[in-house]
């Protein structure tokens, strides 16, 4: 069910709201004169995203919030109804990641990562219900990059969290619509790699510079795709082509997929530079604010995954297709 009024007149509450998707989905909103609610660890990065709103003609909140502490997440839903009068819809997109082989990362930044992403949306989630109920209906959206369904090396943590994020919202849409809270939905969004600080904020184990594996496409993409299910909500939307070919490849032959993704980005989430351990962003947020790495619209990016995902569809659509002319030609 889409939102009970139009996106001039809801209020929408974004986690992760200081940079990236977080803020590029803030002001699309803001543009269409949506009231923002923004979260996120660092105030003096969300007031100027918070500005950049209201020039755009929205109004906006700033709720300095750490997404690992459920009282926290409770008092930024309160404060948006607050000033407001009701929550409308709910984007949970907090999240840190930490890189490194999984018996080399850390256990505390393994479980801090549990904490922001998985725990984070838990919250969020928690949170938003009851306010989403009493406005009537509404939307929630946690966005969980297109590794809830794939796997890429050196990542086994935010694959982790993103693959429980889209059970949590399969269960507690289930759930919503058993009960008869249907007028509530539960939207996952699976984005491709998207040009923001997060390879400069995670933390890096591997002593070697990380990028982001291409393609890599611009953060407004993914704010476009939200705000489209906020206004015709679905289960799950893919933000970028590439998302959605790993995705297709990854059920059609999910054993030679993983082969060829892992191959593929354990030789492209590299660069050339020597990197000390580091904790990144993971514990302590980093004080910049909306800007992104300009990765995005790189020439070749598309050409080299196509290449290798296309050859391993390829090749899986023809083992397909022999196997089943075998099975045709045994037939009685």
């Amino acid at each position: 069910m889409p939102l009970t009024r139009s996106l001039s007149d809801a209020t929408v509450v974004i986690t992760g709201a200081s940079s990236g998707i977080g803020a590029a989905t803030a002001y699309a909103l803001a543009q269409r004169g949506a009231d923002v609610v923004l979260a996120a660890r660092t105030e003096s990065a969300l007031r100027r995203v918070a500005a950049s709103c209201r020039e755009l003609g929205g109004r906006a909140l700033v709720v300095p919030t750490d997404v690992t502490d459920p009282e926290a997440v409770e008092q930024l839903a309160a404060r948006a109804v607050a000033e407001f009068g009701r929550i409308d819809a709910w984007i949970n997109n907090a999240a840190v990641g930490t890189v490194g082989l999984f018996d080399e990362i850390p256990v505390a930044e393994f479980r801090r990562v549990v904490d922001v992403n998985l725990l984070g949306a838990v919250y969020g989630t928690r949170a938003a219900l009851p306010w989403l109920t009493a406005a009537g209906g509404g939307v929630l959206v946690n966005n969980a990059s297109v590794l809830a369904e794939v796997a890429m090396p050196y990542q086994s943590a935010y694959n982790a969290t993103k693959h429980a994020i889209r059970g949590l919202a399969d269960t507690v849409r289930q759930e919503l619509r058993v009960t008869g809270r249907g007028n509530i939905s539960i939207c996952t969004v699976l984005p491709a790699t998207i040009d923001t600080p997060f390879f400069r904020h995670a933390a890096n184990h591997t002593g070697r510079e990380l990028t982001p594996p291409p393609p890599v496409y611009p953060p407004e993409m993914v704010a476009e795709t939200i705000v489209k299910l906020l206004r015709r909500p679905r289960r799950e939307a893919y933000a970028g082509g590439a998302a959605r070919l790993i995705g297709l490849q990854w059920r059609l032959a999910p054993a030679l997929a993983e082969r060829v993704l892992g191959w593929y980005t354990a030789r492209t989430q590299f660069g050339p530079g020597v990197r000390a351990d580091s904790t990144g962003a993971v514990f302590t947020p980093g004080g910049e604010a909306e800007r992104t790495d300009g990765w995005s619209g790189r020439r070749g990016q598309m050409l080299r995954l196509t290449a290798a995902v296309g050859l391993a569809a390829g090749t899986a659509v023809g083992t397909a297709a022999a196997i089943s002319r075998r099975s045709r030609v045994g037939r009685p």
